[in-house]
């Protein structure tokens, strides 16, 4: 009589969710969040806790349009069939749409080459039920190309402590930002900004920073001295989470 022996595997998993119910993506005590919703599904379908590892950590009512994650798991069931599977037990908010073999090594934070974020603005007279949650509200003046010509000045490499959450406990703030637009599509504003690596609450200290400009409370011109700096005071208010979307991620 044979045993059947399970071999252990690394999988890849790719995953969408609307980041309004949770409180972010890390696991935390007396609250819902997505890897604990994403564990709970997974130990379904294998029978087992697994150590399911994120390539990022997103803040409560961020969302996600493409997010990464590996599981290094003894689960037989095919890498095709696995998508279903946990959707099956995920709450509707959340959606994997993609699972795929790897290295046994590899490592979804770790390995991880870069990001790209988008942030949305609604910028209508009147608000938008269909936006509640999913985008800023922002009633007033808004010129995009202003803005990103503006934004313009936060592409390359450089000391980003200024647009950083005060008392983060990554010492290293050096980071290379990619590209940083700002577009319109009618009353839709979004700033795209993508990098090799993000500070706590960059992106949206960036849009504060930018909208704090067309407010007139920050002169044109500014984000390089601003930058230079390394003062935190300087650079603009933190925006609200819900218009937040990781979009991309790089490997």
């Amino acid at each position: 009589m044979f045993s059947v022996v399970n071999i252990m595997r690394n999988l890849l998993l790719t995953l969408r969710y609307n980041g309004t119910a949770f409180h972010g993506w890390q696991i935390q005590p007396n609250a819902v969040t997505v890897q604990q919703e994403l564990c709970n599904a997974f130990k379904n379908i294998s029978g087992k806790e697994e150590n399911i590892i994120g390539c990022s950590r997103t803040d409560a009512g961020v969302h996600a349009n493409m997010f990464c994650c590996n599981v290094r798991t003894e689960c037989n069931v095919s890498s095709e069939k696995i998508p279903n599977a946990l959707n099956f037990y995920l709450p509707p908010e959340i959606s994997v749409y993609g699972c795929e073999e790897v290295d046994y090594d590899f490592h979804a934070r770790y390995d991880c080459k870069g990001k790209e974020y988008v942030y949305l603005i609604y910028n209508g007279k009147y608000r938008n039920p269909f936006y509640e949650n999913k985008a800023m509200f922002y009633p007033y003046e808004l010129d995009a190309e202003l803005l990103d010509r503006e934004a313009k000045n936060f592409i390359g490499t450089h000391d980003f402590s200024a647009f950083c959450s005060v008392g983060t406990a990554v010492q290293d703030k050096v980071r290379e930002i990619y590209d940083c637009k700002v577009t319109r599509n009618d009353d839709v504003v979004e700033i795209r900004v993508s990098g090799n690596g993000f500070l706590y609450n960059m992106v949206r200290i960036i849009v504060g920073t930018l909208l704090n400009i067309q407010k007139g409370k920050i002169e044109k011109g500014s984000i390089p001295h601003i930058i230079e700096s390394c003062d935190r005071e300087k650079a603009g208010v933190t925006a609200e989470a819900h218009g937040l979307y990781l979009n991309k991620v790089f490997y």
